[in-house]
């Protein structure tokens, strides 16, 4: 039987000023978030004013990896500043609209991880490989396996950046609405309207060869 995972160890930056209870350091959940998503939005500094992008990105272990054009704003500076570009990129995942009997405790159920941290270019072309297929299998599992691999002239111009999960927490809202004891007996509905994600049937390409039949990863979907 395996050891539980070790938690992140909590830091000024990763503690939240408010609501403190809803927050946690378990690798096991962080990991989880991270895994469900698609999108995470990759904050930095550029010429002393905040950026904000959204970007795909997938996990290997203890990193994640994220991807751009050689070209872009955050992987240019990534190279440029030794060692490395300070980060703050977050995922998020709601769960519910939750509706309350008062304006000022309409909320969400969520799930949400930020990282702090300084993010690297991948230089070393099997660490370049190994990301750029888990960005690919984070969005469908397995299709990575199932594909043309890059191309030379592809892999020039894509950069990779790494971000080690070290400074890094979970934050969580679950339940009802909070509503206060004087406002029970209003006469407004209140409760959760649960969000969930789902896939539609795969559309095949106009140009798709008919013989080439629907894989087994997306029939799992």
């Amino acid at each position: 039987m395996s050891e539980p995972a070790v938690p992140y160890e909590p830091t000024e930056r990763t503690v939240p000023t408010r609501s403190r209870e809803r927050a946690s350091y378990e690798r096991e959940l962080v990991h989880s978030i991270l895994d469900e998503g698609y999108v995470c939005h990759l904050g930095f500094v550029r010429d002393g004013a905040p950026v904000v992008l959204p970007t795909l990105y997938g996990r290997i272990g203890e990193r994640i990896y994220l991807h751009g054009s050689t070209g872009s704003r955050p992987l240019r500076m990534a190279g440029e500043q030794d060692p490395g570009l300070p980060v703050c990129v977050t995922v998020t995942h709601v769960d519910g609209l939750v509706l309350a009997r008062s304006a000022f405790h309409h909320s969400l159920n969520y799930r949400s991880v930020v990282i702090h941290g300084t993010a690297h270019q991948v230089t070393d072309p099997e660490e370049r490989s190994a990301a750029l297929d888990a960005l690919v299998d984070g969005v469908v599992p397995g299709r990575s396996a199932d594909i043309r691999p890059a191309n030379a002239k592809e892999l020039a111009a894509t950069a990779v950046l790494r971000l080690d999960l070290d400074e890094v927490s979970a934050k969580l809202r679950t339940g009802p609405s909070n509503d206060e004891p004087e406002d029970l007996a209003l006469p407004h509905w209140a409760g959760v309207v649960p969000l969930t994600r789902g896939h539609g049937t795969p559309l095949p390409a106009d140009d798709l060869d008919p013989a080439v039949t629907l894989p087994d990863y997306l029939k799992a979907l």
